[in-house]
């Protein structure tokens, strides 16, 4: 059963790029990744403005909050490497041929994927509390757009990340119960035979079957017989 877990075929198989590209968690990886260039790339070229012709400095259009801006850039760069880095774990995944090896990479996946979904969540309240709290000048309605397709796609950020914590968490129950199959149902051993009807004892028991004894007991003259006399 080794090398056929959480949710890939035997070790040592072909890698075909069409349907690997194909599959749902590698869709997701790629809108993911898109949605974080969108964030963090909105926000370092169309979020930083002047407030209006008398003031030449750079101002973050989000309340003029420098942190809201450095934490959006922060989520969207580390969900940037992110994706890129389990793209290529799931590239690989089949040829792990270690079960153990598996399993850490898909507790990793969970674990990243939840992060990152929260971290998400963080952004997104963030961002949207200090837009509502955000004076519009001339100079800062030039970014207006670029910040509500940051808050936008941080929302949008939040529910693929969960999903993609759910794969993960899926993968790792269908990993551990075929785990649990193989070490419990099979032997350790490839030529283990499988187990047989558990045997007796080997020892007879010394209780044997009796019958119950005749209520009725039989008599010498029965009435109505009578013996002939010679």
């Amino acid at each position: 059963m080794e090398g056929a877990s959480f949710g890939a075929g035997r070790a040592g198989g072909a890698i075909d790029p069409v349907d690997f590209l194909k599959q749902p968690q590698t869709l997701l990886r790629v809108t993911t990744w898109i949605f974080s260039i969108v964030v963090f790339g909105s926000i370092v070229n169309e979020c930083y403005v002047n407030k209006d012709s008398q003031h030449s400095e750079l101002l973050c259009i989000f309340n003029e909050n420098e942190s809201a801006c450095s934490y959006g850039i922060a989520v969207g760069v580390i969900a940037f490497f992110g994706c890129i880095f389990f793209f290529v774990v799931d590239l690989y995944f089949q040829q792990i041929s270690s079960v153990k090896d598996r399993k850490r990479a898909v507790l990793l996946d969970l674990g990243f994927s939840g992060f990152l979904a929260f971290l998400w969540f963080v952004a997104f309240c963030f961002l949207a509390n200090q837009w509502q709290r955000t004076t519009l000048t001339r100079g800062f309605s030039q970014g207006a757009d670029a910040a509500r397709a940051a808050i936008t796609f941080s929302f949008f950020s939040i529910i693929i990340w969960v999903v993609l914590a759910l794969r993960a968490l899926q993968r790792y129950r269908l990993g551990t119960d075929m785990s649990l199959f193989a070490t419990e149902q099979f032997g350790t051993d490839p030529s283990a035979s499988y187990p047989g009807y558990p045997g007796g004892s080997g020892v007879e028991s010394t209780e044997t079957y009796q019958s119950p004894p005749f209520t009725e007991t039989l008599e010498p003259n029965p009435k109505g017989y009578q013996v002939p006399a010679y």
